[in-house]
Formats: structure tokens, sequence, C-alpha cells
């Protein structure tokens, strides 16, 4: 009957070991394949970190910003780790990250991430709306304002005298005038006379 025992607990015994055996395997190789991808993005430089990878899989990262390659395809084995500066910018940048493991597992990313504008950078200039080549418009410049019509000024009086002939057309007298007043005499005196000779002829004839 004892024999009989220890020949069960033999095999019990074996079967309880690799089963011990199985499990530890798999709690070790567990985290060995829990792959851990992160990233992290500031204003002004991204850092990324890969860890428990399969070292001999062509596992593969890449990196882009607003569509442009930040970070060329760049292969990597059971790790990978590295910061890169962003450029300059004055506005959000998209960045896209993409890790593709070679493994086959659940360590591949496509994830996106937004860079903001660090502080103190100043704003980006408007674009000019004037074609490329073409030269800048002057600014247009204030119009004198017109000066008053010769025709709209007063009159000057002139510091010439005036010709004889207009002094005498404004007081209406002529040229002829002392002639006609001469004239005028001769006839009063023949009058007289002709009156005092027939006043004589009349007293002699008395």
């Amino acid at each position: 009957m004892t024999v009989f025992n220890r020949s069960w607990r033999r095999p019990g015994a074996l079967v309880t070991v690799a089963a011990a055996s199985a499990l530890g395997v798999g709690l070790f190789a567990g985290p060995a394949v829990a792959h851990t991808p992160a990233w992290a993005v500031t204003c002004s430089e991204v850092s990324v970190d890969l860890v428990n990878y399969t070292a001999d899989a062509e596992n593969t990262v890449t990196l882009t910003v607003d569509g442009k390659e930040l970070l060329p395809t760049e292969k990597f084995g059971g790790e990978f780790h590295k910061k890169i500066e962003l450029p300059e910018h004055t506005k959000e940048l998209k960045l896209n990250l993409v890790v593709v493991d070679g493994s086959g597992n659940d360590g591949s990313l496509n994830d996106t991430k937004t860079a903001p504008v660090c502080e103190g950078t100043e704003p980006e200039p408007e674009p000019s709306t004037t074609p490329p080549g073409e030269p800048t418009p002057p600014a247009e410049e204030p119009k004198p304002e017109p000066e008053p019509s010769k025709t709209t000024a007063a009159a000057v009086p002139s510091s010439q005298p005036s010709p004889a002939g207009d002094d005498l057309a404004e007081t209406g007298s002529s040229s002829t005038t002392p002639l006609i007043a001469g004239a005028a005499a001769v006839i009063l005196v023949a009058g007289a006379g002709i009156t005092w000779a027939a006043r004589k002829r009349r007293t002699v004839g008395n």
C-alpha cells in the first residue's frame, strides 16, 4: 500500500513542479513583451522614450511636424530614447509620432500631439497682398489746395497817370470848349456894339 502511494506521489510532484515552472516563465516573460511607447511635447522640444521592445525585431520610429519629417524613419532595437528640438514657431505645431513594432506585438503607436507657442514669441506678420515681383505702391500724398483765380483778384490801381483825354472825358470837357467860349464872347461884344450904335443914332436924330 505504501509503495503504491509513493508511485502516485512522484508523478504528482512532477506535475506540480512543471506547472510552477510554467507559471514562473509566464510571469517573467510578461514584462519582457509589455512594450511601452511614451513621448512628451513642450513648446521647444519633443522627447521620445520606447522601452521593452524585442531587440532582434525590426522596430521603427518616425516623427513629423505639420506633415514634414522632423525625425526621419529610424530603426531601433529593445529601447529608443531621444530629445528633438522644435523649430521656432509663432503658431501651434501639429506633431505625429508613428512607432512600428517589428515583433507584431502591441508596441505599435500612431499618435498626434500639439506643440504650443513659447511665451515671448512675437506673432507672425501678416502676408503682403502685393504679388511677388511687383513694387509696393507708394502712399498717396495729400493734394495741394487750388490757388485763387487771377480773375477774382481785386483790381490794383495803377500808379501811372492817366492821359489828358481820359480826365476830360471823365469831367465832361473836351478840347473844343475854349473855342466855343471865345465865339460866344465875340457875339456878346458885337451885340453890345450894335445896340450902342442904334441908341446913338436915335439921339442925334432928335
